[in-house]
Protein backbone atom coordinates (compact mmCIF):
# COMPACT_ATOMS: atom_id res chain seq x y z
CA UNK A 1 0.00 0.00 0.00
CA UNK A 2 1.16 3.70 -0.91
CA UNK A 3 1.59 6.07 2.32
CA UNK A 4 0.17 9.19 2.90
CA UNK A 5 -0.22 11.42 1.18
CA UNK A 6 -0.84 9.39 -1.50
CA UNK A 7 -3.25 7.11 0.37
CA UNK A 8 -5.45 7.91 3.48
CA UNK A 9 -2.98 8.48 6.44
CA UNK A 10 -3.58 7.81 10.24
CA UNK A 11 -2.09 9.12 13.26
CA UNK A 12 -2.11 5.70 15.48
CA UNK A 13 -1.64 2.31 14.33
CA UNK A 14 -5.32 0.47 15.65
CA UNK A 15 -8.50 1.91 15.06
CA UNK A 16 -7.17 5.19 12.47
CA UNK A 17 -4.97 2.91 10.95
CA UNK A 18 -8.34 -0.03 9.90
CA UNK A 19 -10.19 3.17 9.16
CA UNK A 20 -7.07 4.68 6.83
CA UNK A 21 -7.11 1.21 5.16
CA UNK A 22 -10.86 0.73 4.68
CA UNK A 23 -11.04 4.15 3.15
CA UNK A 24 -8.24 3.41 0.80
CA UNK A 25 -9.74 1.69 -2.07
CA UNK A 26 -12.29 3.79 -2.35
CA UNK A 27 -10.61 7.67 -1.43
CA UNK A 28 -9.72 8.25 -5.11
CA UNK A 29 -13.58 7.70 -6.05
CA UNK A 30 -14.95 10.19 -3.34
CA UNK A 31 -12.52 12.61 -3.80
CA UNK A 32 -13.24 12.82 -7.66
CA UNK A 33 -16.82 13.11 -6.21
CA UNK A 34 -16.17 15.84 -4.08
CA UNK A 35 -14.01 17.63 -6.44
CA UNK A 36 -17.22 17.46 -8.75
CA UNK A 37 -19.32 19.17 -6.02
CA UNK A 38 -16.88 22.29 -6.48
CA UNK A 39 -16.36 22.44 -10.10
CA UNK A 40 -20.48 22.69 -10.02
CA UNK A 41 -20.53 25.49 -7.34
CA UNK A 42 -17.97 27.27 -9.04
CA UNK A 43 -17.18 30.24 -8.47
CA UNK A 44 -19.21 30.15 -5.22
CA UNK A 45 -17.44 28.26 -2.45
CA UNK A 46 -18.67 25.55 -0.04
CA UNK A 47 -17.89 23.85 2.99
CA UNK A 48 -16.82 20.64 3.80
CA UNK A 49 -19.59 19.87 5.83
CA UNK A 50 -21.94 20.85 2.66
CA UNK A 51 -20.57 18.96 0.54
CA UNK A 52 -20.83 16.30 2.91
CA UNK A 53 -24.68 16.93 2.83
CA UNK A 54 -24.72 17.00 -0.57
CA UNK A 55 -22.97 13.75 -1.26
CA UNK A 56 -24.96 12.08 1.53
CA UNK A 57 -21.93 10.86 3.28
CA UNK A 58 -19.91 11.48 6.46
CA UNK A 59 -18.16 14.50 7.55
CA UNK A 60 -15.03 12.31 8.49
CA UNK A 61 -15.16 11.09 5.26
CA UNK A 62 -15.28 14.12 2.99
CA UNK A 63 -13.16 16.86 5.13
CA UNK A 64 -9.49 14.68 4.77
CA UNK A 65 -10.53 14.09 0.75
CA UNK A 66 -11.12 18.18 1.13
CA UNK A 67 -7.55 18.47 2.23
CA UNK A 68 -6.29 16.32 -0.33
CA UNK A 69 -7.67 17.83 -3.24
CA UNK A 70 -6.30 21.49 -0.93
CA UNK A 71 -2.56 20.07 -0.75
CA UNK A 72 -3.03 19.09 -4.58
CA UNK A 73 -3.97 22.55 -5.37
CA UNK A 74 -7.66 21.75 -7.13
CA UNK A 75 -9.07 23.62 -4.16
CA UNK A 76 -8.28 27.24 -2.11
CA UNK A 77 -9.62 28.72 0.97
CA UNK A 78 -11.93 31.66 0.62
CA UNK A 79 -11.84 34.68 3.10
CA UNK A 80 -15.52 33.69 3.91
CA UNK A 81 -16.38 31.75 7.43
CA UNK A 82 -19.35 29.12 7.08
CA UNK A 83 -20.39 26.66 9.72
CA UNK A 84 -20.19 23.35 10.19
CA UNK A 85 -22.86 21.12 11.13
CA UNK A 86 -21.66 21.51 15.33
CA UNK A 87 -22.21 25.38 14.48
CA UNK A 88 -18.31 26.14 14.77
CA UNK A 89 -17.28 28.37 12.06
CA UNK A 90 -15.69 26.45 8.88
CA UNK A 91 -13.68 26.99 5.83
CA UNK A 92 -15.20 27.82 3.01
CA UNK A 93 -13.06 26.17 -0.25
CA UNK A 94 -13.52 26.54 -3.49
CA UNK A 95 -12.28 24.91 -6.99
CA UNK A 96 -9.02 26.21 -8.59
CA UNK A 97 -9.55 26.64 -12.04
CA UNK A 98 -6.64 24.31 -14.38
CA UNK A 99 -6.05 27.47 -15.89
CA UNK A 100 -4.84 29.32 -12.11
CA UNK A 101 -3.31 25.60 -11.32
CA UNK A 102 -1.15 26.12 -14.48
CA UNK A 103 0.28 29.27 -13.82
CA UNK A 104 0.90 28.45 -10.34
CA UNK A 105 3.00 25.93 -11.41
CA UNK A 106 4.68 27.58 -13.85
CA UNK A 107 5.13 30.38 -11.14
CA UNK A 108 6.94 28.28 -8.97
CA UNK A 109 9.08 26.44 -11.36
CA UNK A 110 6.81 22.86 -11.40
CA UNK A 111 6.47 20.89 -14.74
CA UNK A 112 2.87 21.65 -16.37
CA UNK A 113 0.61 18.42 -16.24
CA UNK A 114 -0.78 17.01 -19.88
CA UNK A 115 -3.98 16.45 -18.85
CA UNK A 116 -6.80 14.24 -21.12
CA UNK A 117 -8.39 16.39 -23.76
CA UNK A 118 -6.96 19.75 -22.51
Amino acid sequence: MTEYPDSPGFKAYGPSQEAADKIAGTANVIRAKVLAVFEAAHPAGRTADEVAKDLHLSVLTVRPRVSELHRDGELEKTPERGQNESGMSATVWRYVPHEKQDFEAWALGKPLEVRNGQ
